[in-house]
């Protein structure tokens, strides 16, 4: 079974910067692709970024250009640096892991961009 953990959500000033991360822990595989969703309150989840085994990256078209989505297969964890944020992009971030059947989701992390 495959675990996640995310963290580094915060209250933050629209213009500024965040760095979310996402822990992976069992039964893990290279050839994973990763993601990050989030659901602002009152809307439904929506996907953010992605990123194949291979290290492609694909982006909501809300967040190219300030959000960038990374992995570390040694340390089995993912990364999503945004820059520039903006009031809109507040809300929970979850971390999710899909490989062989398996859809694995973090518990989320709460992310607050004030105007």
């Amino acid at each position: 079974q495959v675990q996640l953990v995310e963290s580094g959500g915060d209250l933050v000033q629209a213009g500024g910067s965040l760095r979310l991360s996402c822990a992976a822990s069992g039964s893990i595989s290279r050839l994973a692709a990763m993601a990050w969703h989030r659901q602002a309150p009152g809307k439904q989840r929506e996907l953010v970024a992605v990123i194949s085994s291979s290290g492609s990256a694909n982006y909501v078209d809300s967040v190219k250009g300030r959000f960038t989505i990374s992995r570390d297969d040694a340390k089995n964890t993912i990364s999503l640096q945004m820059n520039n944020l903006k009031a809109e992009d507040t809300a929970v971030y979850y971390c999710r892991y899909v490989q062989g059947g398996y859809d694995i989701w973090g518990q989320g992390t709460q992310v607050t961009v004030s105007s």
